[in-house]
């Protein structure tokens, strides 16, 4: 069985990281999308949150399990007997650092191999940084992200407006 971890914070999930998780699918068994507690990062959501978020978004695919971990991804990726990392890559300017992070990994766990996917080009711009921002300046996120993402980004950055 071939089991993939696709990490992340995912704060939120958008319609990249959707794209990313159907690439995946292709090629393994069983996806764990793992959601990072990177406190550094100043998340808007939770790591419960964003754990029910994709579960919710996720439902009718099977092969995917959500969880949240803590410590170095290549411990989880070991605890869960994955074989493989995916990662997603939207633009030249992140393959540096994913470069830095998949050698560093591979120096901690040298069995475990990372996958770099792109989205489709019309997601190649999404980020979750631009999408709480448009969401934040009351913008339309529709086609950025679920539609679940959205209401919960509504609710979140405006709470007294009737939506």
């Amino acid at each position: 069985m071939r089991i993939a971890i696709y990490p992340g914070t995912f704060d939120p999930i958008t319609n990249g990281h959707l794209d990313v998780i159907t690439r995946a699918l292709s090629l393994c068994d069983s996806l764990i999308v793992a959601i990072a507690e990177r406190r550094e990062k100043a998340p808007l959501f939770a790591p419960r949150e964003r754990v029910q978020l994709i579960k919710n978004v996720l439902m009718r695919e099977p092969r995917v399990e959500v969880e949240a971990f803590k410590g170095l991804v290549t411990d989880f990726a070991k605890a869960k007997k994955a074989t493989f990392l995916i990662r997603g890559l939207r633009a030249i300017s992140d393959f540096d650092y994913e470069l830095q992070m998949a050698l560093t990994n591979r120096k901690l766990a040298p069995e475990i191999e990372t996958i770099f996917l792109m989205p489709a080009e019309n997601y190649i711009f999404i980020s979750s940084s631009l999408v709480k921002e448009i969401a934040r300046l009351g913008g339309d996120v529709r086609e950025l992200v679920p539609p679940a993402v959205e209401k919960l980004l509504l609710r979140r950055f405006h709470k007294n407006k009737a939506h």
